[in-house]
């Protein structure tokens, strides 16, 4: 078993309300249950936006290290888009039937 260390927590009136009742209703054995959960929660949480963050760097060093970006033509992106999105209805309506 873990090593347990007990700590205090100060919580609003209405916090500890909603573990209680959690408790009561047999939704939990007890509060320090509820208090384990949400700190697993807020781990895993933590530990994703960590890998986002190394995600984001390794492709902005990515971006950085591709050279510099080239002039656009808003004109001929315009024109590409528009043609890219005709054909993508087009497939769309050829798919499902309709006219």
């Amino acid at each position: 078993m873990p090593d347990i260390q007990k700590i205090s927590v100060a919580l609003t009136g209405e916090q500890v309300a909603a573990l209680k009742a959690a408790v009561e209703t047999g939704e939990y054995a007890t509060t320090s249950e509820i208090i384990r959960e949400a700190l697993r929660d807020w781990q895993f949480k933590r530990d994703l936006r960590q890998e986002d963050i190394k995600r984001l760097r390794a492709l902005w060093d990515e971006g950085k290290a591709s050279g510099p970006a080239g002039p656009l033509d808003f004109a001929e992106l315009r024109a590409e888009a528009r043609k890219r999105n005709a054909s993508r209805t087009k497939a769309l309506r050829g798919s499902t039937g309709s006219p």
